[in-house]
């Protein structure tokens, strides 16, 4: 498995393999086959995994693989997996955050890891009408100096308020953003930005919850309910793209990039966001391990200048404009409404 380093030092998989998928809003998960198929990603060199404190039972679940993993392959094969979580804060709570709020969910997404450092433990704020981003990023800062934390990301910032933690001292390693042939907003000041501080990305998003297949080739276009809400989520990020009629000219072009190599539709997308500049690692959502020969397929794969000149014909300079994370932002817009903004405190 082809790694990435940080500036200091700290070492993880390109591919990560994602853990929204395992919150339940997905359909029901099982809990043994759950362990197994993140033991199958471990062994196949998928050893960092992605998960956040408002996911249900989550970090529970990646904790009871590490103990399992533990116990089948010892102390230090374990030691090389990496967890990273996410500090996300209820919307409804953050006026009044304090500092010791912040140490308390830390400390309990070590308990439910079973970890004594978190390794990676990125930092999302809802409302910048609320101007403590900084302020808490500080603390969490704090908590890294203590041990109880290796890295700290963020997640889903803009460029001015990532340039604010930045520039007051917090030390970002990470940002995560969503990152497609689709939803190509990094490129809108975030990834140079992040390039020059030294600030590695980890792209989520870039199979759109599954929209890049063969499946979705050449379909009608999907009609409410959808079957999980990451369908839900990346629909509207398709709208905004264009439309399904704009979106199924990618799939034509990602699929002849496809048959060119010989290799699955979805693999191609995948090497896409894996060579954006700027691009330290990508996020999978695959909830098992039937799609891990897919998966891995796209670290072998390198993309031509015909490739690229395909996909961008197809994309033809379409997709949602603006800093990453904009349109969700928009209070009432369609994207803020499928939101689950105070999920923290009921974990």
């Amino acid at each position: 498995m082809r790694a990435t380093t940080l500036a200091s030092g700290y070492r993880f998989a390109r591919l990560i393999k994602g853990g929204w998928q395992l919150a339940g809003g997905h359909g029901p998960v099982d809990d043994a086959a759950a362990i197994a198929d993140m033991s199958a990603f471990a062994e196949a060199g998928i050893t960092t995994f992605d998960c956040a404190d408002i996911y249900t039972g989550v970090e529970q679940r990646i904790g009871a693989f590490l103990r399992d993993y533990r116990q089948r392959y010892g102390e230090e094969s374990a030691g090389g997996i990496q967890v990273h979580t996410k500090y996300v804060p209820d919307l409804a709570a953050l006026a009044t955050l304090a500092r010791r709020d912040v140490e308390a969910a830390v400390d309990r997404s070590r308990r439910r890891l079973g970890l004594e450092r978190l390794d990676l433990v990125q930092f999302h704020w809802w409302d910048y009408t609320v101007p403590r981003s900084v302020e808490v990023g500080q603390w969490l800062g704090e908590l890294r100096r203590s041990g109880a934390i290796r890295e700290i990301g963020a997640t889903n910032f803009d460029v001015p308020r990532l340039r604010a933690l930045v520039e007051a001292g917090v030390p970002v390693a990470t940002h995560q953003v969503q990152y497609s042939l689709v939803d190509r907003r990094p490129e809108n000041g975030m990834a140079a930005f992040c390039r020059e501080r030294g600030i590695g990305l980890i792209a989520y998003g870039a199979l759109l919850g599954g929209f890049f297949s063969e499946r979705w080739l050449g379909a009608a276009e999907p009609v409410p309910p959808l079957e999980n809400r990451s369908l839900v989520k990346y629909k509207l990020i398709i709208d905004a793209f264009g439309g399904w009629a704009a979106f199924q000219a990618v799939l034509r072009a990602a699929q002849g990039v496809a048959e060119r190599h010989g290799t699955p539709l979805g693999t191609v997308a995948l090497a896409w966001a894996l060579g954006r500049p700027g691009v330290s690692a990508v996020i999978v959502g695959a909830r098992n391990a039937r799609q891990l020969p897919a998966t891995l397929a796209a670290l072998d794969l390198d993309l031509d200048a015909e490739d690229h000149a395909r996909l961008a014909a197809a994309v033809q300079g379409r997709g949602p404009g603006g800093d990453t994370y904009a349109l969700e932002r928009e209070k009432g817009g369609p994207h803020a409404s499928i939101m689950r903004y105070d999920l923290n405190s009921a974990r």
